[in-house]
């Protein structure tokens, strides 16, 4: 990739661009939550839309000029009906947390009820944390999973709710391995008088391509990211049925928002695009084969996952039977200094603080989308497993830096 003009007018800038774009080149990014998009994607969010001040909605805005704009978002909008099958969208939110925002807005008010994941056992701070907007401005009560399955206890959620009596309750996670039931969580939404929010940020392109039971048509809100396995523009997406149209237009502008980032929608609308295509259900189906492989090849190495495998696109690791001093940073920063980065992540029944956690959380997006199999994927469940297993030797840090330099070179990222 070139930064010519920014290499003209700020060298030191176009300095950081390049080193980044060989960070990645050279690295495994296996962080769940992240992709590589495209370079069409990557145009389109690096276009001039970037100057054009749009608040409202296609038809419907303040300032003139817009009639290009207004194809663009209609574009996004129409492509995520097809994607998803939604009766109603809402591509402006700049990110899956504001999504969650505008939800909120639109329904609830300020004291009302949220019933939500715990983040230690694979919620999201949009979810309620107490240092997020939603916890500061909304009473959270938190379900758990049960921890000796790694599953949520769904039996229990409805003992919860029933006795909580929530406002809204919400389902999809940022570290949960499973396939999530919705109908059984928007039925028990139902009972207790709820809305039922389904968060699919991380499995919004599983959901695309059917590798994911959708929640579209059963839950009353599913909000998402745009970035992530979906590989569009970054940003946030509300789907819900028309009826609440209105109230989540007037939550995003003019309730949390003024000008939505066009540059972002455009990248969007070129993701899902992309999506539409029928290469993208292989895509998915093979990061879903390719995490399943990670985690079977971690398991044969004697590490315990979360619920004991994976149904997504993601396997959560806990360090507390096999390496019981080890912490999930101290594995994150040593597989980083040979060049694979995933994250530190709490485990059910969390002990240690968050900024220390006891598992590790990877992902299979990224890869797949570079091109690893599911050989491949052995190999890099390898990889992982020997720095688990010797964190501070260099020797061996030195080996498995060459093994990952190996695997770079075998699957190249923007030749």
């Amino acid at each position: 990739m070139e930064y010519d003009h920014v290499g003209e007018t700020d060298p030191e800038v176009a300095n950081m661009l390049s080193r980044e774009v060989d960070r990645q080149r050279e690295t495994l990014a296996m962080i769940a939550s992240e992709n590589h998009a495209s370079p069409a994607v990557l145009e389109a969010q690096g276009s001039a839309l970037t100057n054009k001040y749009a608040e409202g909605y296609p038809g419907e805005r303040y300032y003139g000029g817009c009639e290009v704009v207004d194809e663009v978002e209609q574009l996004a909008i129409d492509r995520a009906k097809e994607l998803w099958g939604a009766e109603y969208v809402n591509v402006q939110p700049h990110s899956g947390s504001q999504a969650n925002m505008g939800v909120y807005l639109a329904v609830l008010d300020p004291g009302d009820t949220i019933l939500s994941l715990d983040l230690t056992h694979g919620g999201h701070l949009s979810h309620g944390h107490p240092k997020n907007f939603a916890g500061q401005m909304y009473d959270v009560a938190r379900y758990e999973v049960d921890p000796e399955t790694g599953y949520v206890d769904y039996d229990a959620l409805a003992d919860q709710a029933r006795d909580v009596e929530p406002d809204i309750i919400v389902s999809g996670y940022s570290a949960y391995p499973r396939q999530v039931d919705w109908t059984r969580i928007q039925e028990l939404a139902d009972e207790v008088g709820a809305y039922h929010m389904a968060d699919i940020a991380h499995i919004t392109g599983l959901v695309a391509a059917g590798e994911h039971p959708s929640p579209v048509g059963i839950a009353d809100f599913v909000t998402g990211s745009t970035h992530k396995t979906i590989r569009a523009g970054r940003g946030g997406i509300i789907m819900s049925d028309a009826e609440y149209a209105d109230a989540i237009d007037s939550a995003i502008i003019p309730g949390m928002q003024g000008g939505p980032l066009m540059h972002n929608i455009a990248g969007k609308a070129v993701g899902f695009g992309e999506a539409l295509q029928p290469e993208f259900e292989e895509y998915a189906t093979q990061t879903v084969r390719n995490a399943s492989v990670l985690g079977e090849r971690l398991s044969e190495h004697g590490l315990s996952l979360v619920s004991g495998g994976t149904d997504t696109h993601l396997v959560l690791v806990d360090l507390r039977k096999s390496h019981p001093d080890t912490t999930g940073k101290d594995v994150e920063r040593a597989l980083e200094d040979v060049g694979i980065v995933l994250n530190a992540n709490t485990v059910p029944g969390e002990t240690r603080s968050p900024f220390v956690a006891s598992g590790i959380r990877a992902g299979t997006p990224a890869l797949t989308t570079r091109g690893f199999d599911e050989a491949a994927m052995k190999e890099v469940a390898d990889c992982i497993a020997r720095i688990v297993e010797h964190t501070d030797d260099p020797d061996v840090k030195g080996e498995v830096a060459e093994d990952v330099q190996a695997l770079c070179a075998d699957y190249p990222l923007y030749e």
